[in-house]
């Protein structure tokens, strides 16, 4: 069940990544009709962030999450995180751009992150290596 469980995780991190390929393609367009001041460069730069940010996300999904991996855990968690939270602080609160479908980027990171953390709760627990333990009988 774990395996479905991480995989189905891995899969919400790759939605998420594929959603911010279409953001940054909508800040490139829109810094293509900015005229060429610094916030032209700085739209450019926020485009480039937000495609490095789903590629990332992409390839860590299926490197490590899909493997229900622990660093692929809170790597990509944290990761995901720093790229989300200033937009919904940003972006969202103020009221730049409308909470629909403003929150379908935040709501498949937290998705995700608690799909594979409840992969990773249900891994195979080490073996202890105490002397009552099983290890030390064989």
């Amino acid at each position: 069940m774990e395996k479905i469980t991480a995989r189905l995780g891995a899969a919400l991190y790759v939605c998420w990544g594929l959603l911010h390929f279409t953001a940054a393609y909508g800040v490139y367009k829109l810094a293509q009709n900015s005229l060429a001041t610094v916030a032209q460069g700085r739209l450019m730069q926020t485009a480039f962030y937000l495609a490095a940010f789903a590629a990332i996300a992409i390839v860590l999904a299926l490197r490590l999450n899909w493997r229900n991996d622990r660093l692929g855990l809170w790597v990509n968690g944290v990761m995901v995180g720093i790229a989300d939270i200033p937009f919904i602080l940003f972006v969202l609160f103020p009221g730049y751009a409308p909470w629909w479908p403003g929150l379908l980027g935040p709501a498949l990171w937290i998705a995700a992150f608690s799909v594979t953390g409840l992969a990773r709760m249900g891994a195979t627990k080490p073996v202890a290596m105490g002397s009552g333990s099983l290890a030390h009988r064989s």
